[in-house]
């Protein structure tokens, strides 16, 4: 790890300014922030590790643990929230036996929810990694997963 994050933070030793790409790019690399490379940006920006954690935990890009193989993405934007994204968020944790915000113990999945995936005709919809699945039911939820085994 300690070889991909120098090169990843050479061109910004001392670059305390460019934090939020860094932090962009070290996760884009790494799939999340671990610790270590907190102490590495830290290191090399020269922010203190206090002002690295602040910035990456006020924004909700960034993670501080590994994500699943798979993104599912459930819409909870108004028009799926009409037409029962709550019945499909609960169905999905149901499911996948994790909560919001949590990664399958297989590291599978991970489950978030988002503000709106731009299907508001197809609501309610999930998305999993790049497909859109559309006017979902509970059962559909079901048929999803049993598909995806």
């Amino acid at each position: 790890m300690k070889e991909r994050l120098s090169t990843i933070l050479e061109p910004y030793k001392g670059r305390g300014d460019r934090l939020v790409p860094i932090l962009q790019m070290v996760q884009e690399e790494l799939g999340y922030l671990p610790d270590e490379a907190m102490i590495e940006i830290a290191d090399k920006t020269g922010l203190p590790e206090s002002r690295i954690y602040a910035v990456a935990s006020f924004y909700g890009q960034f993670r501080f643990t590994p994500s699943g193989k798979h993104k599912v993405m459930v819409c909870r934007g108004t028009a799926c929230h009409v037409k029962g994204a709550k019945r499909i968020l609960e169905e999905t944790e149901r499911h996948l036996g994790i909560k919001e915000d949590e990664t399958t113990e297989d590291m599978e999945y991970t489950l978030e929810t988002v503000a709106c995936i731009g299907c508001c005709a197809l609501a309610p919809c999930v998305m999993i990694d790049d497909d859109v699945e559309a006017n979902l039911t509970p059962r559909k939820v079901t048929e999803i997963f049993e598909e995806r085994k």
